[in-house]
């Protein structure tokens, strides 16, 4: 995809579904009794390996309308599937159906892609196997293919070493299942759905004093009409076009903006980014609100400590804006981007310096020393969704910019490159 310089991005425009959120509708109505119907749900590539795996388990799942519809049978209706699970790129289906798959009474094999197969799951095999689960990685390198053979579970206290919402949630899954309560301690507070969600489908599962998630098995799931808001990790490419292109003027409906999920908003505040909040919904489910964002002049932060979690993902189109901002912006506890799709700190560094950019990468993140003037380069983004959205914005200011392997925005918003046309003047 060849990327050329913009003279401004205007209209109004609503980004796809929640990822997250998409996800975790179709699990959790998979594992409750009634139908569950889902709108504004995520068509993207990943969201549909959920559904195809959900469906080699007896799940039926099918469209009405504007609304995608879940067939549930309770935590106990699934059955044996007579093939390999094919999770493709997606962690997410990966790390959470684990623990689905552990508390069942089958055996089950789960692989994905050559990305898939290269990332840690020993973060959750390990508590898994505390809870007692029979999982192995077939390999024996702690990646996929995982075998899981269903076993009785017992609920445990587990430490997560890092502050991942799949590796909790993998646990909790499994905790529906186990004997006894389950309780997870993060280091710093991981975007919660999870909970959110399982607790409107009917399970018991409570935020203690001390800041641990406690899961009490025993209650049924029951499925939910579920509204599913605008990733902001979407919305955040359009965020920093409207920042950052001049003569833009761009209005995102129905943007999620679940408190763990907001370090994109609060990283724009802290680089000077204005913002204007049209309206609110949902303050009392997944919170969402319309933005309109305008060109600021942008200056270096530090991003560090417990907002990593909260915007993990947007760190690479971050990256850009920082590279177009004055001064220096430094982001530091972010070694998490090293095991996602690809190692986005590596890539990101690479990048940014065929653009021209002054960019140092650290141990835990890099250095942008912005303000230099940077230039069109041909970018490789290693099938890494996020990387090839985030260049492209970084095209609309330089041109020339050539993105191999643009088509694997499809995993997260397959409409990408077409709303970028249609905003541009």
């Amino acid at each position: 995809m060849k990327v050329d310089r913009s003279n401004g991005l205007r209209g109004t425009m609503t980004v796809p579904g929640d990822k997250s959120i998409s996800h975790r509708s179709v699990m959790f109505g998979a594992l409750a009794e009634g139908t569950t119907r889902v709108r504004h749900f995520l068509s993207g590539a990943d969201c549909l390996s959920t559904i195809d795996c959900m469906s080699r388990m007896g799940i039926s799942v099918e469209k009405d309308n504007e609304e995608l519809l879940i067939h549930g049978k309770g935590l106990h209706g699934l059955t044996a599937p007579t093939e390999t699970l094919d999770a493709g790129n997606s962690g997410t289906t990966t790390r959470l159906l684990s623990g689905i798959l552990a508390g069942q009474r089958f055996s089950s094999r789960i692989t994905g892609d050559s990305s898939l197969t290269s990332r840690p799951m020993k973060r959750i095999m390990e508590p898994l196997t505390q809870m007692g689960a029979r999982i192995r990685s077939e390999q024996g390198n702690g990646c996929a293919p995982l075998i899981i053979d269903g076993a009785p579970l017992q609920g445990i206290t587990y430490h997560t070493p890092v502050a991942s919402a799949q590796v909790k949630s993998c646990i909790l899954l499994a905790g529906l299942y186990a004997e006894g309560l389950t309780r997870v301690y993060e280091p710093a507070l991981s975007r919660d759905h999870t909970e959110r969600m399982l607790r409107a489908f009917g399970a018991d599962v409570a935020t203690d004093a001390d800041g641990s998630i406690v899961l009490t098995p025993g209650r049924k799931l029951t499925g939910q009409a579920v509204e599913v808001p605008g990733d902001i990790s979407s919305a955040a490419y359009f965020l920093a076009a409207g920042l950052l292109v001049p003569n833009s003027e761009i209005i995102l409906e129905n943007v999620g903006l679940n408190p763990t999920r907001d370090g994109m908003i609060c990283v724009i505040e802290k680089m000077g980014g204005q913002m204007t909040f049209l309206k609110r919904y949902h303050e009392d489910t997944e919170p969402a609100a319309d933005i309109l964002v305008r060109p600021s002049q942008l200056h270096g932060t530090v991003i560090e400590g417990a907002i990593i979690p909260t915007l993990i993902d947007e760190l690479p189109i971050i990256a850009v804006m920082a590279a177009f901002a004055e001064g220096e912006t430094i982001i530091k506890d972010a070694a998490e981007l090293k095991v996602k799709e690809t190692d986005r700190l590596a890539l990101i560094t690479e990048n940014l310096t065929r653009m021209g950019a002054d960019i140092t990468a650290t141990d835990d993140g890099m250095i942008i020393r912005g303000g230099r003037p940077l230039h069109g380069a041909a970018i490789e983004v290693q099938g890494d969704h996020r990387m090839a959205m985030a260049f492209a914005i970084a095209g609309l200011l330089t041109g020339d910019m050539e993105i191999a392997d643009a088509a694997c925005v499809s995993v997260s918003y397959p409409t990408f490159f077409e709303t970028l046309k249609n905003l541009s003047r």
